[in-house]
């Protein structure tokens, strides 16, 4: 048997099959490369500050985290690295379900289950970074972080 196949001419227009979709999974394929870029950034400047400056990992502790949460920058520097990596993972996670949830129940209740936590990680992590408070009023002079006036 002979079967005989046309190869379409170099620079010919792919003909692919048109959905009325919005450009939402080209925004998220965008997002996954500029917030990969950035999470590489935001990552190796955390791990360089938190163990290659100073003691290293063994300086690490309660005193550590509140004196440099009490530098404006290193909030939003922590919050863009919370925000981004939360949301590059659930993109990533999104378009899991999405390749290998075949049923639609099944698929909206994962990915509404992901959304769900996504936020509850986000909203979390966000009040964290920004309420954390290293000298609570009232609190034992021995226990607190040395930089905390007493």
């Amino acid at each position: 048997m002979h079967v005989t196949t046309t190869i379409p001419a170099p620079r010919t227009e792919y003909n692919r099959h048109k959905t009325t979709r919005s450009k939402f999974e080209m925004f998220a394929w965008l997002f996954m490369r500029v917030s990969g870029v950035l999470l590489i950034v935001l990552i190796f400047g955390h791990l360089f500050v938190n163990l290659w400056m100073g003691e290293g990992v063994h300086a690490i502790d309660f005193g550590f985290v509140g004196g440099k949460w009490a530098n404006p920058f290193w909030q939003i520097w922590d919050l863009a690295m919370l925000w981004l990596a939360m949301l590059h993972g659930a993109n990533g996670v999104r378009t899991i379900i999405n390749d290998y949830a075949e049923r639609t129940g099944t698929r909206n209740a994962l990915q509404i289950i992901l959304v769900v936590a996504a936020a509850i990680i986000l909203i979390l992590g966000t009040l964290v970074i920004f309420t954390f408070d290293p000298c609570p009023a009232g609190a034992d002079p021995s226990l607190v972080a040395s930089f905390c006036k007493a």
